[in-house]
């Protein structure tokens, strides 16, 4: 998928609060987490659980059943699976496409269009939206992306205001909701450079934007750090795709 290039510098006033798990220390895994990870529904994904520590990243994100989540940029929908069976019949799945990214993933969006029309599907929505414009149909408890944050900075986005950006996801998250932010690490103090050639994001560039956006940073996992990653080559090279350093961030919307 490609990327942005659109330099954002803010300032911070005032020092950041966190939290910080690891997947060594973190709680153990709701059982109903468990229940959506063994679904047979998505037994086709299970062979990319242990290398995408699908369970700590559902325990740090917090999903429960019968909320609401927003899932920007699905793909495959990997991660909308496990959503939809621990959200349940009570709990719904926004999926946003944006305009602008459909003519990279034509296939994957027509897979879409077919994916929410059937069961066990039924309570999950694909959105179509300017990047520009995100919004979500009613107020939702958790806003979710893997690997495409890095894209709202690219040429082929607008690039979009990440400003207003930030903005628009607090305002589609309920009071408390979080925002949980993957993506693939970029050098530090890199800002935006590497992202429309390697695919990457420096993490200080997102906790940046989003507190400036008026998010609270709630919070941390190493459960996708890869320390041997050198951070210098693009996230599809074989030698390192699939096994990248990523970042995990949980962002509060203050209640």
């Amino acid at each position: 998928m490609r990327i942005f290039i659109s330099m954002i510098v803010i300032a911070l006033a005032a020092p950041l609060t966190a939290s910080v798990a690891s997947g060594k220390d973190a709680k153990s895994t709701p059982a109903y987490i468990t229940a959506a990870i063994n679904d047979p529904a998505r037994k086709s994904d299970a062979s990319n659980d242990e290398r995408r520590h699908l369970a700590e990243v559902m325990t740090f994100a917090g999903v429960k059943p019968g909320q609401k989540v927003l899932e920007l940029v699905p793909g495959s929908g990997y991660w909308t699976r496990v959503f939809s069976a621990t959200v349940g019949p009570k709990g719904h799945v926004y999926t946003v496409w944006p305009n602008e990214m459909e003519k990279y993933a034509t296939k994957s969006l027509a897979t879409w269009q077919e994916l929410v029309k059937k069961p066990p599907y039924n309570n999950v929505s694909l959105l179509s939206q300017p990047a520009a414009t995100l919004s979500a149909p009613e107020p939702v408890d958790v806003v979710f992306t893997s690997q495409n944050y890095h894209d709202y900075h690219d040429k082929f986005m607008g690039p979009a205001d990440l400003g207003q950006f930030g903005k628009q996801v607090l305002a589609a998250l309920k009071p408390g909701g979080v925002f949980i932010v993957i993506d693939h690490t970029a050098r530090a103090g890199s800002g935006i450079e590497d992202s429309d050639t390697l695919h990457r994001i420096d993490p200080d560039v997102v906790k940046k934007e989003m507190t400036a956006a008026g998010f609270v940073f709630d919070g941390s996992s190493d459960a996708l750090r890869n320390r041997d990653d050198p951070l210098t080559a693009k996230v599809f090279d074989a030698s390192i795709r699939g096994k990248t350093d990523q970042f995990m961030f949980r962002f509060r919307k203050p209640k």
